[in-house]
């Protein structure tokens, strides 16, 4: 897990990332994460933000006519590309300290490369991020810690039978 995101120094996703982050700001929302990837013969710039009292297709809409002229003007990208605006979802990746920060306290899945504590898969509560960046949970009343640096994944889980 990085500790840093997606935003790497010098990236075409941090510049956009320090284009867009005023306007987040300026129309109350957090921007979660910035991606500029190829798939297939296309190019995506896939913006995620987020709201305490979530996002919906109009906040979406809104924050993408927003940076929109933003974009045209600083012209961070020089090929062609697709602009997506999107929610992190009820089940989203948490990929730096923020987001954690942010989902203390909600289920999380814990998916490693090798297995630590008996297993590669771990189901508990958020409860932190040390210092060094791992990650600790609580599950079935233990707390475990996992080193940053073997998390593949960690999202939070919704619980959709509770509905």
């Amino acid at each position: 897990m990085a500790t840093q995101g997606a935003k790497r120094q010098g990236s075409i996703a941090q510049k956009v990332w320090d284009i867009v982050l005023p306007t987040a700001d300026e129309l109350e929302y957090v921007l979660w994460d910035v991606e500029f990837v190829k798939e297939g013969a296309d190019y995506y710039l896939r913006i995620t933000i987020d709201h305490p009292e979530g996002i919906n297709i109009e906040d979406c809409e809104r924050f993408h006519r927003a940076i929109d002229p933003v974009l045209d003007e600083t012209d961070p990208i020089q090929q062609a590309y697709i602009l997506e605006v999107s929610s992190p979802g009820i089940e989203r990746e948490l990929k730096n300290r923020d987001h954690v920060m942010m989902c203390l306290g909600d289920t999380v899945e814990i998916r490693l490369y090798s297995a630590q504590h008996g297993a590669k898969v771990h189901r508990g509560t958020l409860v932190g991020m040390t210092e060094a960046g791992n990650v600790q949970i609580e599950q079935n009343e233990t707390l475990l810690e996992f080193d940053a640096d073997k998390i593949a994944k960690l999202q939070t889980v919704f619980d959709f039978g509770a509905i």
